[in-house]
């Protein structure tokens, strides 16, 4: 089992456990710090957060960015290199983030 990320400057993110990642480092832990702001700002709400998270990584990263929000999901997708991350907040909450063109 991966131990919780020390991602942000000053502490640990909140419950975060990457199950999987292609992304460079300075990407994986911004695309990571942005997934927990959305989750917790939407916490009621995952398809709020994935819009959010979507729309940042669009315009941080270039467009198409594609996100899934959930518990007790499988997936298998086509990616560019480097440009997927899969984790999980918050204990069974799960994030898949993935570019395709």
């Amino acid at each position: 089992e991966t131990p919780p990320v020390d991602g942000r400057r000053g502490g640990a993110l909140p419950s975060v456990c990457p199950q999987h990642t292609d992304m460079p480092e300075e990407m994986r832990v911004e695309t990571m710090e942005l997934c927990v702001t959305a989750c917790e700002k939407f916490a009621t709400n995952n398809e709020s957060a994935a819009k959010m998270i979507k729309e940042s990584m669009d315009k941080k990263f270039g467009s198409s960015w594609h996100v899934v929000i959930g518990e007790g999901f499988g997936f298998e997708v086509t990616h560019e290199v480097k440009n997927l991350l899969y984790m999980f907040f918050g204990g069974s909450l799960a994030v898949c983030v993935w570019k395709c063109s």
